[in-house]
């Protein structure tokens, strides 16, 4: 594996395994990824806490089991807030994408198997282009695997942001009309979702992003000033982790631009 880009802030994050088990619910209120019982797995997602995103990946496929989940959150967030040449973006995203629908044939009750390869093919797709996407079929594919991953997992509030995101994204390239006859997204259902997802998980720097970024998309320049809040509350977040801190960072560069 070539050497990925550094988190910028390591050393700020300093969980130890008893550290992060305290704070394991409020990590995961997004992912509802259970504690795992492998010490090998709880040692991954430390490192991944802590910002070291290749040592996670590493230590979770070398684990095995559910350490294929750390891996793939790893991989996933790396490559979308870190890694700066797009065809190596693009090809950690398909990894992932792969991996993932290999673990979802073996356990088709993990929602999150489902959720990684949905993700990873989502943000491979915002990378192609989302109406290039869609003529290959990868939209379906994201769609089904976020509704699977919610009818797994109800209170999912990451996989409720990314189909209100799927919802958002299709209308906004090709429009209400084609979005809602070929692909099934529809305006109302997408905020419903994006809305769902902030009652599960309130206090989500994402969360507040994706919203904002899909009120843009489904009603315009009409709700900046709704959105423009939403990056304002988020960029304000105290940031328990490497992720959210990434977010946050996010966040305050969509208010300077």
């Amino acid at each position: 594996m070539a050497k990925w880009t550094a988190f910028p802030h390591l050393g700020d994050y300093q969980f130890d395994t008893g550290g992060l088990k305290n704070h394991w619910a409020r990590l995961h209120a997004g992912d509802t990824e259970p504690l795992p019982r492998n010490p090998e797995v709880l040692q991954a997602w430390v490192l991944f806490h802590n910002g070291n995103f290749q040592g996670a990946a590493e230590a979770g496929l070398k684990a095995g089991g559910d350490g294929l989940t750390v891996a793939n959150k790893a991989t996933a967030i790396y490559a979308n807030y870190l890694e700066k040449k797009e065809k190596i973006k693009l090809e950690l995203f398909m990894l992932v994408a792969q991996r993932a629908e290999a673990q979802a044939a073996q356990e088709p009750r993990n929602p999150n198997a489902w959720y990684w390869q949905a993700y990873a093919l989502g943000r491979y797709s915002q990378g192609i282009s989302v109406a290039k996407a869609l003529a290959q079929g990868i939209g379906t594919k994201v769609k089904e695997a976020l509704e699977k991953t919610i009818k797994l997992q109800p209170l999912h509030a990451d996989a409720h942001l990314a189909l209100g995101a799927f919802h958002a994204e299709v209308i906004d390239k090709v429009g209400s009309l084609i979005g809602g006859m070929t692909y099934g997204a529809r305006k109302e259902v997408g905020l419903k979702l994006f809305q769902e997802a902030r009652k599960i998980s309130p206090s989500s720097a994402i969360g507040m992003i994706e919203y904002a970024n899909g009120l843009l998309m489904l009603e315009g320049d009409g709700r900046m000033k709704e959105a423009t809040r939403l990056y304002e509350e988020a960029a304000a977040t105290e940031p328990l982790d490497a992720t959210e801190r990434l977010d946050v960072e996010l966040a305050t560069a969509e208010l300077q631009d």
